[in-house]
């Protein structure tokens, strides 16, 4: 049997388990023992996946891992988040629309406190949502906006995804999130400004709060304010001293964490319920990505061992001469297709061991591709009709959105994620300037 023949057999009996409702990790790992045993017998079977396990368990950087997730619980446990939307909503509701766009404002923050997609939404959706609604915003403008601002989750740093992608791409974790600040905080400004323009067009989109509710003292305005941005102090005491070349990643982690639990601490709301919900969703979905990172290792060493990757290069390069960027976009539909039952995690090490050594093959930088990647996967599941994000958000919302409003909703922002991600691979260097000057410097 040829090499090509068993890396298809691989990815088909890997994907008949996951429609049959396995686990990702199960269902990837188990291919790639199953295989590696098959093609190399009892000796180089059980290296592989021992092997993996160890590259994992090495991995210092992967420490960062909890250390964000942990920070990311605390914040939202102690609804140090919702001083966020409370600032917003004091200091943007004069405006039309102007909730939409402090709720964007609130997104790009909790991304940049959690580093995870579905906690942006859940915050959203059970903070700013409700508000929005009681205010006369229109429903289906609404429910976008908070599904749309979600999708920053996983782009701004600390994204928990590209810390994945840096272990299976083998690419420093820094540099990734360095490259999805502007991308991100461009995605951010796109949204606004299609806000903006709809609210402009059709004020009854946005309603601007009433003089009664704007009418509010200085003095209370400028303590939420403080109490809204502590959040951003917190991301800023993290980040500063890495980007100085002060911390390492892993030192800079910790003292998000702390500086985390400091500020639960001093303003009264660390309770042991918040800190026994914390601890125990730190460790759940830490285990979770430890799992998948391990399948997806040891995934990658069976494939790297038959010579799959050159093999599919050739095919697409000289056997049917498409060209490296028809490649690349061919992979990007992939995910969209994939997008309609899958997560992103999931997407990245189901097609990591053959996407990423192809598109350094190809010529590409990994490091913009890992922030093309995050922007694919989010408008594949935002795509009607099967998008993943979808259903999660109709899970969330209240029963007068329909699955038609939340699939109406969505279109026009997948449309301003469409542009931004065409913009960004035309300009590479949106993403790559950031990394490229701090690393250089």
């Amino acid at each position: 049997m040829s090499y090509e023949l068993i890396a298809i057999l691989m990815f088909s009996t890997m994907m008949l388990m996951l429609l049959t409702g396995q686990r990702v990790f199960g269902a990837i790992g188990f291919v790639a023992v199953v295989a590696a045993l098959l093609l190399w017998g009892d000796r180089g079977g059980y290296d592989i996946g021992f092997s993996a396990a160890m590259k994992l368990m090495k991995w210092y950087p992967l420490l960062t891992l909890p250390m964000f997730i942990f920070m990311g619980y605390v914040l939202a446990e102690s609804k140090i988040a919702d001083d966020l939307y409370k600032m917003f909503h004091v200091w943007m509701g004069g405006l039309s629309g102007g909730l939409a766009i402090g709720t964007i404002g609130l997104m790009v923050l909790i991304s940049a406190m959690n580093g995870l997609s579905v906690a942006g939404m859940a915050i959203g959706a059970t903070i700013a949502l409700p508000e929005l609604l009681k205010r006369g915003y229109d429903k289906k403008m609404v429910t976008g906006v908070i599904q749309a601002g979600s999708s920053l989750g996983i782009l701004v740093p600390p994204s928990v995804v590209l810390v994945l992608y840096a272990m299976i791409a083998r690419q420093p974790v820094g540099q990734l999130w360095l490259a999805g600040i502007l991308p991100g905080l461009m995605m951010a400004g796109m949204f606004i400004l299609y806000i903006v323009i709809r609210c402009r067009i059709n004020p009854e989109l946005g309603p601007a709060l009433s003089k009664e509710e704007r009418d509010v003292p200085m003095a209370e305005k400028l303590r939420l304010l403080r109490a809204g941005l502590l959040p951003l102090a917190i991301f800023a005491a993290m980040m500063v001293p890495f980007v100085n070349g002060w911390t390492s990643l892993v030192e800079s982690s910790a003292i998000g964490a702390l500086t985390a639990f400091a500020a639960a601490v001093l303003k009264g709301r660390m309770t042991r319920q918040v800190f026994e919900v914390s601890v125990r969703s730190t460790l759940g979905i830490t285990c979770m990505f430890m799992w998948i990172i391990l399948a997806a290792l040891a995934f990658g060493a069976v494939f790297d061992g038959l010579g799959a990757v050159r093999a599919i290069e050739t095919l697409f390069t000289e056997r049917l001469g498409l060209n490296p960027w028809v490649i690349l976009i061919l992979m990007q539909l992939s995910f969209i297709v994939m997008g309609t039952f899958l997560d992103d995690t999931a997407m990245l090490v189901i097609v990591a061991p053959l996407y990423v050594p192809l598109v350094g093959e190809l010529g590409f930088d990994l490091i913009w591709y890992g922030v093309l990647y995050t922007i694919t996967t989010q408008i594949a599941y935002m795509t009607p009709p099967f998008g993943y994000n979808l259903f999660l958000m109709r899970a969330m919302a209240p029963p007068e959105i329909s699955l038609r409003d939340i699939y109406g909703s969505i279109l026009p922002f997948v449309m301003v994620m469409t542009l931004a991600l065409a913009i960004i691979m035309t300009f590479p260097q949106i993403a790559l300037w950031l990394p490229d000057y701090i690393y250089n410097k």
